[in-house]
């Protein structure tokens, strides 16, 4: 098959190179001649300035002007082709409502070119991006308004956790595909032949807008489990005694009824979907006059959980981070990734220089280079106080807490690293659980802070 992939973010390049993979001709289009350039290079450290994604890079490589092509141009390309990806941003407006005007540009100059094509094969344009229910109709005038002959408009959204995208790719837990046509399904039927009755794999045809609906209850649910045990889980772990977080997860969990996914507790979920997603929900059932509180109450719980373990060390610990110099772990909205939106680092950064924190000492194993672009000095001159750290070991001297934000492996298990390069009276706030031999620390005179558990050690 011939495919053109429109935009090469996160969800573009890992769906183009994935599809190259299978032997398909695979044109990866962005405007954006800086990435594309970058890409071209088969280049891991080139690649991975964009998009840093376990495994991409050699499978980008292997492919390279064999399978997968890059390119700034598409009008050159679009004869002949088979099927079209849309997978371009959708950024939520300050009213959480989607701003779809990446999609309908996207559209309308393809429709300009597909009208004039002179081979008139079936193609079918493909929403891969999350996008409010009832885009596929509304792109499918834009088709009309051009009359673009034999064109399909179909639904098939991701499902890709960042740090596993490429094996999710090749080895999905279920492929949506929404379309109205028999003759669209079998387009995408053959790009996705290898999942169709799969023994492992479920592929679901249905509607687009039940495709479209798909994805938003997944992520949103998701979502809940999260809150739903920082909110809950977590809170009686912090407020009765005796009780054991891990311990609470394991029987609750034993249930098979109830899902073991999402019964971490931590400072929140970030990423690019799912405060995003929750919000364009809320607004879509809202302005229909729907009740969406128990959306609203799992977005609200979750950006809270961000920086609510700031507000406990002041108010339990009777720590004031006034003129303090704190290392914070993490930065990336999770580990594997070096992803940084949403991320709860932001909203702890930010909380820590709005309590006038002296210095930030910053380290996160990927997502350094990127920081930069989130705390621009430029933008803000507060975030001149951040200094970023090439190791752990760098980020603790002269601190005087420490806020653990990511959950990377290389955090887990740090006493004697603490122990090492911090001195007394010293706070551990630790975002993920991280430090699990937190015992021996405040045996020694440390304070120590977690989700899911009270204050440990004395206060001054």
């Amino acid at each position: 098959m011939k495919i053109i992939v429109v935009g090469t973010g996160f969800v573009g390049l890992c769906h183009a190179a994935v599809c190259s993979e299978y032997g398909h001709e695979v044109y990866a289009y962005d405007i954006d001649a800086v990435r594309i350039n970058a890409y071209q290079t088969g280049n891991a450290s080139e690649i991975e300035r964009f998009i840093n994604e376990p495994g991409l890079a050699s499978v980008i490589a292997e492919n390279l002007n064999r399978y997968l092509f890059f390119t700034t141009t598409v009008s050159d390309i679009i004869e002949g082709t088979d099927a079209i990806f849309l997978c371009l941003p959708t950024p939520p407006k300050p009213d959480g409502s989607s701003d779809l005007s990446f999609y309908f540009t996207a559209v309308e100059y393809l429709a300009e070119l597909l009208a004039k094509r002179v081979d008139q094969r079936r193609v079918v344009i493909i929403n891969k991006s999350t996008v409010p229910i009832g885009t596929a109709r509304a792109l499918e005038n834009v088709l009309l308004k051009h009359n673009v002959p034999n064109v399909g408009i179909a639904s098939n959204p991701e499902f890709l956790p960042e740090g596993d995208a490429v094996e999710k790719s090749r080895r999905p837990d279920r492929v949506v595909v929404g379309a109205d046509t028999e003759a669209d399904f079998r387009i995408i039927r053959r790009i996705y032949s290898q999942f169709v009755n799969h023994v492992r794999i479920r592929y679901i045809e249905t509607t687009p807008e039940t495709a479209e609906a798909i994805k938003y209850v997944a992520n949103t649910l998701l979502l809940t489990y999260v809150s739903f045990w920082n909110g809950v889980g977590a809170r009686l772990g912090e407020t009765f005694p005796n009780i054991r977080i891990e311990d609470l997860k394991r029987g609750v969990t034993a249930d098979a009824r109830i899902s073991t996914w999402g019964s971490y507790v931590g400072i929140g979920a970030g990423g690019s979907c799912f405060g995003k997603d929750v919000q364009s929900l809320i607004y879509q059932l809202q302005s229909r006059d729907q009740d969406a509180q128990i959306l609203q109450a799992v977005y609200d719980i979750n950006e809270y959980q961000k920086v609510y373990l700031l507000d406990r060390a002041e108010r339990e610990a009777g720590f004031s981070f006034a003129n303090k110099t704190i290392a914070v772990l993490g930065l990336a909205f999770k580990q594997r990734t070096n992803d940084m939106r949403d991320s709860s680092a932001l909203k702890v950064v930010e909380g820590l220089l709005g309590r006038g924190v002296k210095a930030i000492r910053a380290y996160d194993p990927m997502s350094m280079h990127e920081a930069t672009k989130f705390f621009d000095p430029n933008k803000n001159p507060l975030f001149s106080k951040i200094s970023y750290e090439p190791s752990v070991k760098s980020a603790l001297q002269g601190t005087d807490a420490l806020v653990i934000a990511t959950d990377w492996e290389e955090f887990r298990g740090l006493s004697r690293t603490i122990e090492q390069h911090t001195a007394h009276p010293y706070l551990i706030i630790d975002g993920r659980r991280m430090v699990p031999d937190y015992g021996e620390l405040v045996s020694q005179g440390y304070r120590y802070l977690a989700v899911g558990s009270p204050l440990l050690g004395q206060v001054p």
